[in-house]
């Protein structure tokens, strides 16, 4: 089950590194994207972004037979698909030719699987979006773009899951989400095994947008079905 308006987008992965597709292809797959593919070179990214029609690449700048920027360009002539760079080399001069290029981000070697989530996520809400990118509630504002919660004393960065968990809530504000479709999320699979854990992240999320963590009023449990986001305005 698509439970993200974002899962369904195509994405190609362009790297001439075997363990770095296998490493990000992992990521995208278990974060629920289910159109992930991947190229080594720049001749069988072409053919791959022919074939596909992606929503999204992600491009290493070094390359066997070419590097991202030129590949970029290629792509450039006929599609004005969204590109994030990943790649080992962070000179100054590098991201300057990607974004002067029209890349939309630049994520340097080696990242955490939670950075490319949650810029992955911020340029698919930027380019295809999908409601609101800003929820208020009771007590502070989820900024979604930023992945982080705005309160009176500043804000407050969330994890790549409990972004997740904030995100699928909030497509479906004022609903109850069952725990099935919340796991399916989180992990894609269904509830079995991740009671405790979903139960641990909805603590730690509750710490960060509630007044008081033990009396909440924005994330509420309704007992053996799920949980509802209860917003302002």
């Amino acid at each position: 089950m698509d439970n993200s308006p974002w899962h369904g987008k195509r994405l190609l992965l362009v790297d001439d590194e075997p363990e770095l597709l296998a490493f990000v292809s992992d990521i995208l797959t278990d974060a629920g994207f289910t159109h992930v593919f991947v190229a080594s070179n720049v001749a069988d990214a072409l053919d791959r972004f022919g074939e596909a029609r992606p929503d999204l690449l992600l491009l290493d700048v070094m390359l066997p037979d070419g590097d991202g920027f030129s590949l970029m360009r290629k792509v450039r002539k006929t599609s004005d698909v969204p590109v994030i760079f990943l790649t080992a080399k962070d000179e100054p001069i590098d991201r300057v030719s990607g974004l002067g290029l029209g890349a939309d981000d630049y994520i340097p070697k080696p990242f955490l699987p939670q950075e490319l989530l949650l810029r992955l996520y911020a340029v698919l809400r930027r380019t295809y979006p999908a409601g609101a990118a800003r929820v208020r509630l009771d007590f502070c504002v989820i900024d979604f773009d930023k992945a982080e919660v705005v309160r009176d004393d500043g804000p407050v960065a969330l994890t790549a899951k409990e972004y997740a968990l904030l995100e699928v809530l909030a497509r479906n504000q004022g609903n109850v989400v069952t725990t099935d479709v919340i796991c399916e999320a989180l992990w894609g699979g269904n509830a079995f095994g991740y009671e405790n854990p979903l139960n641990a992240h909805v603590r730690r999320v509750r710490e960060k947008i509630e007044r008081d963590p033990s009396r909440p009023v924005s994330l509420v449990t309704f007992k053996g079905l799920g949980y509802k986001l209860n917003t302002c305005g």
